[in-house]
């Protein structure tokens, strides 16, 4: 019986991971069609495009998945979809920036604020965080890329803004109009990444404790999961030991 339920935990989880790597897939698919549709349809002539092509390939997405995804822009194929931001607070006072991509906005919209509010968080108007946080370039690679030297070396000579370090992983930053550039250069010098793309980095961290910070990761899961969001930045700090207990 004991090993039936071990069997039954392992599909479980396995299926929830399935489902979120469709999930995952389907909204890379989504971004790939906007950058195509918005500019040129060859990733070589379209920053955009190409980042969101590079993003695709570090998640491990199918060559045939990003492919189709292109050939629905240049067929005129799909939905419309509109670009919109969110921004609003979570439990202790953190501060979240929602992005979208979506061909509803009152859905959209009215999904994110019951989001919002059954999970312990307020729903601002747009501007109501966003001064807390930059828009920047976020390169990220293996530690296997090369020792901390190298890396600062290889970054600097991009045109890299600052990198950060750890022992999991080396995380460039670059200005906003220069993550293609450098990205491409790093790629050179240092293979291809793991990841490449803007990201809304936090000023400052808000920390949280143990019960904020289940809340706060409920409602972060809860945004992450509508098929409408593309990405949900937050900017609060968790210790090791709370983090070990939420994971529990």
């Amino acid at each position: 019986m004991a090993g039936h339920s071990k069997w039954a935990n392992i599909q479980h989880r396995k299926g929830r991971q399935d489902a979120a790597r469709s999930k995952l897939f389907s909204k890379l698919s989504k971004e790939i069609t906007v950058a195509a549709k918005m500019g040129d349809p060859d990733p070589e002539k379209n920053p955009r495009l190409r980042l969101a092509v590079r993003e695709a390939k570090a998640s491990s997405m199918p060559k045939d998945n990003i492919e189709r995804a292109i050939k629905k822009s240049v067929a005129g194929e799909g939905d419309e979809y509109e670009e919109i931001r969110y921004e609003g607070y979570g439990p202790g006072g953190v501060a979240i920036i929602v992005e979208a991509l979506t061909d509803n906005r009152n859905r959209t919209a009215s999904n994110v604020r019951s989001t919002f509010s059954k999970n312990g968080g307020n729903l601002g108007e747009t501007g109501s965080v966003g001064f807390m946080f930059d828009r920047v370039g976020q390169i990220v690679y293996p530690v296997s890329a090369g020792d901390v030297d190298a890396v600062m070396e290889a970054a600097l000579e991009a045109g890299a803004d600052d990198v950060e370090s750890s022992e999991e992983e080396h995380i460039i930053y670059t200005a906003m109009e220069d993550l293609s550039e450098v990205s491409t250069a790093l790629e050179g010098s240092l293979g291809d990444a793991a990841s490449a793309k803007l990201i809304w980095k936090p000023q400052n961290t808000n920390p949280v404790d143990e019960d904020q910070g289940r809340t706060l990761m409920k409602l972060l899961d809860a945004l992450e999961d509508d098929d409408d969001v593309q990405s949900v930045t937050a900017n609060f700090e968790m210790s090791d030991e709370v983090m070990a207990k939420l994971a529990e």
